[in-house]
């Protein structure tokens, strides 16, 4: 008898997840079809059958209750893929949705869509390793839900919209390695959320850094390898907490003697710019720091004893005009 009533039960589990998986708002379907045909109907989006439930299609998320798209993540590792076109348009017209992502979709052309200004659930927008180019639009800047935004590997020109900054809630903004130019605005100084990431790296962005990015209190900062110039000092302070900065490969000029680091660095990367001074002494206070460089550089001074500074390699320090002791050579 027990056994007869397990099997029922099973049944019946079954059942419910047919029932539950078998839903599909028939709007967001007819969406997710137009998309699919947008895009040359590519095999990726193989499941996507108008005979089946939409929830149950590879690529998308639903919401358990309403039943609404939620997410909705294309990505390949297949080079071959015959997906292409542009983003479409439709995607503006799922109007429950929070996550965005096209990854590793080497055919995916053409500018980021203006529809996607209607999404305003969004949270995640990320659009990697595509070829999608023009400027960074203005209007993601209506995304008042916006978390996440990765514009990275991709072919993005033009300067960086100040209008970013008016995104409430951004906690990781990453643009790096595109083809963007000019400075970084000065009104990244006003972003709302503490610990945001920020990175900019391998781009062509020019001028100073902004001093108002000293008023801001982020985790991580990557503005490595472009053509920044003039003073970096503002980044630093002894009440922040900033656990990552890289600043490598730009044209940096500034006292690195005058700076107060913060005790929550776990890498610091300064190397190939024109920095001048010596190495504070305050550097042996910080305890976690992982990683560090500072070669290519203009330093001076003996380099301070203790803390972790003489666990890094000789090449973390070469290259400067004379620093001197421990892991180099001692100073006389």
């Amino acid at each position: 008898m027990g056994t007869i009533l397990g099997l029922c039960f099973l049944l019946l589990l079954s059942f419910s997840h047919v029932a539950f998986s078998g839903r599909c708002n028939p709007e967001d379907k007819k969406v997710l079809l137009q998309i699919k045909k947008d895009l040359n109907n590519p095999y990726l989006l193989a499941s996507w059958n108008p005979e089946t439930a939409c929830c149950d299609w590879y690529c998308v998320e639903c919401d358990p209750k309403t039943h609404r798209i939620t997410s909705l993540i294309i990505s390949s590792s297949v080079p071959e893929t015959n997906f292409s076109g542009q983003i479409p348009p439709s995607v503006g017209d799922l109007p429950y949705l929070q996550v965005l992502e096209f990854h590793k979709l080497p055919k995916l052309t053409g500018p980021i869509q203006p529809a996607i200004a209607k999404l305003t659930n969004l949270r995640w927008l990320i659009l990697t390793w595509t070829n999608i180019s023009g400027p960074i639009p203005d209007f993601l800047s209506e995304l008042p839900n916006l978390q996440w935004l990765h514009l990275s590997f991709n072919n993005p020109t033009g300067p960086i919209p100040s209008s970013l900054s008016k995104l409430p809630n951004l906690i990781d903004l990453r643009l790096d390695r595109n083809r963007l130019t000019g400075p970084i605005p000065d009104s990244f100084g006003s972003f709302k959320k503490p610990g945001i990431d920020l990175t900019l790296s391998h781009n062509q962005l020019s001028g100073p850094i902004p001093t108002s990015l000293g008023l801001i209190d982020p985790n991580r900062i990557d503005f490595s390898r472009n053509m920044l110039e003039g003073d970096a000092s503002m980044l630093f302070g002894v009440n922040k907490t900033t656990e990552m900065i890289d600043l490598s490969r730009n044209l940096l000029t500034f006292d690195m003697s005058k700076v107060e680091l913060p005790t929550s660095l776990i890498s610091l990367d300064l190397n190939h710019n024109q920095i001048y001074g010596s190495i504070p002494q305050e550097l042996i206070k910080v305890d976690f720091l992982q990683a560090f460089n500072v070669s290519y550089n203009r330093l001076c001074g003996e380099i301070p004893q203790g803390g972790r500074l003489q666990r890094f390699q000789v090449d973390t320090y070469f290259h400067n005009r004379c620093l001197c002791g421990s892991p180099l050579p001692s100073c006389k």
